[in-house]
């Protein structure tokens, strides 16, 4: 992990830190950078029940301060599951959660990236902002084990 302010000329760039990240097996790598670093950032901490499923811990990056190593994003299989318009990221290999593409949702294009997945993080230094999706984020309730018909428009 590594931070960075740095001064130009009179515009002053904001503290950002580069984090290397990759799932469990080392099949897929990637970096991040955040602004503002990582000690100073707030990590959502979701109830849904993607989030509790799957275990993440969530970083907001805009697409373009991720880095994908060697083709990481197209190696990553997805989930997609109730409206469809996001992609949950996971390595084919060892099941890691990764990330959520938020491509056709959030402008600009940004990522989900968990936490989890920061080589060397240690989890209890985080600040947490904690989100009740189970009741906030609509449709609400526990999504596990339900899909979304497209033809009638309808949880199942």
């Amino acid at each position: 992990m590594s931070t960075s302010a740095t001064t130009e000329g009179t515009e002053e760039k904001k503290p950002s830190g580069t984090y290397e990240c990759g799932c469990h097996c080392g099949y897929i790598k990637f970096a991040v950078t955040l602004s503002p670093p990582l000690p100073e950032y707030q990590v959502l901490q979701c109830n849904c029940s993607a989030c509790t499923r799957f275990g993440y811990l969530l970083i907001y990056p805009d697409a373009a301060n991720v880095k994908w190593h060697n083709d990481g994003r197209s190696r990553c299989a997805a989930y997609q599951f109730n409206t469809k318009a996001k992609d949950q990221l996971f390595c084919p290999k060892c099941g890691a959660s990764l990330a959520i593409d938020f491509r056709d949702v959030l402008k600009p294009h940004r990522y989900g990236i968990s936490a989890r997945t920061i080589y060397g993080v240690n989890l209890d230094e985080l600040k947490y902002k904690k989100l009740d999706g189970i009741n906030k984020v609509q449709p609400a309730g526990d999504l596990s084990g339900h899909y979304w018909d497209e033809e009638k428009g309808e949880m199942k």
